[in-house]
């Protein structure tokens, strides 16, 4: 089975511990690289300032309390494509969000992979 996404550097901004390990795998199993998982807004917006080689993101909305949106306008500022993550499907986000691509939790590996692939502008195959 072919690879899409393979070599592809994701960053995770995900603050349960349990649903960024999946991430982890699911990321590893298509062959990507993940940076992070961050667990918080800011250590999200170090790794990026930082200069992080990044193809793509998965963000959690709701960080610890805190909400995504800075480090979504970071990677939006390096064209850097990026893909929600809520319970609340996109209707949780603010109107200024809505449109990108949204992951509801729960999710499979599938999901997660057209996602990614939706943001990355990439076509199924």
């Amino acid at each position: 089975m072919s690879q899409p996404l393979s070599g592809r550097n994701i960053l995770i901004v995900e603050d349960e511990s349990l649903v960024a390990m999946l991430l982890e795998t699911i990321l590893e199993d298509m062959g990507c690289t993940t940076v992070g998982p961050a667990s918080s807004v800011e250590e999200g917006l170090a790794l990026i300032e930082n200069g992080a080689a990044l193809d793509g993101a998965l963000l959690d909305v709701n960080v610890a309390g805190v909400k995504i949106f800075p480090i979504a306008e970071a990677l939006a500022a390096r064209d850097v494509p990026f893909v929600f993550s809520t319970g609340y499907g996109e209707g949780g986000l603010p109107d200024e969000w809505k449109g990108r691509p949204t992951l509801q939790k729960p999710f499979s590996e599938a999901a997660v992979q057209d996602a990614l692939m939706t943001a990355l502008g990439m076509a199924r195959v």
